[in-house]
This record gives structure tokens, sequence and C-alpha cells, in this order.
């Protein structure tokens, strides 16, 4: 019985942290996207796919929504 509880307590926490990297990573898209010098096609890329990964975590799909805004950061790196 222990080990399920330290199971359930583990897996609670692992989605409480991705929970949490979801404004983090929209706030720095949003944060580079001001600065960056874009062509519109790829600002428009960037911009779909940080409303997709916030679209992802207003449903609760975290882990989802982390690999939509990591694609969204690696696409603003690769042009910077």
């Amino acid at each position: 019985m222990r080990y399920l509880a330290a199971l359930l307590f583990t897996v609670f926490f692992a989605g409480s942290a991705l929970a949490s990297q979801c404004p983090s990573l929209i706030s720095q898209i949003d944060q580079q996207l001001q600065s960056a010098q874009l062509d519109s096609e790829t600002e428009a890329s960037i911009r779909a796919l940080r409303d997709q990964g916030q679209s992802l975590h207003n449903q609760g799909k975290h882990s989802e929504s982390v690999k939509v805004l990591r694609k969204a950061m690696d696409k603003l790196d690769a042009t910077s």
C-alpha cells in the first residue's frame, strides 16, 4: 500500500511540475517575439505553435503543451 501511495504522490507532483513550465515557456516566447526580427510567415508559425501550446495547457494536457511550446522556442532560437 505504501508503494501505491508513493507512486500516486510522484505522479501528482510530476503533473504539477509540467503545469508550471507552460506559463513560463509562453512568457519566454512572448518576450522573444517582441524583440525578434522575423519575417511574417515565420512569426505567424511561431505564434500558432504558441497559441496551440496555451490551448493545450488550458485543457490540462501539460506534457503535450510543453512539447509544442518547445518547438516554438526551437524555431525562435534557429532564427536568431
